[in-house]
């Protein structure tokens, strides 16, 4: 490599270190959002039957 080995070396760990963070971070949000998501529909669906309860009362 010339004596540039630990340059290059640098630049891929730091490489793969960047896209690592990248997907542990997607993956995070992903699941986040997905329990956002859960809990809204389970809140509808609390109102709905709340709505509907009193509707036959």
């Amino acid at each position: 490599m010339g004596g540039y080995g630990f340059y290059v070396w640098l630049s891929y760990g730091l490489t793969f270190l960047a896209l690592f963070i990248l997907i542990i971070n997607s993956v995070a949000k992903k699941n986040k959002i997905l329990k956002e998501v859960e809990q809204r529909y389970l809140r509808e669906q609390r109102m709905k039957s709340a709505k509907n309860t009193e509707d036959t009362l």
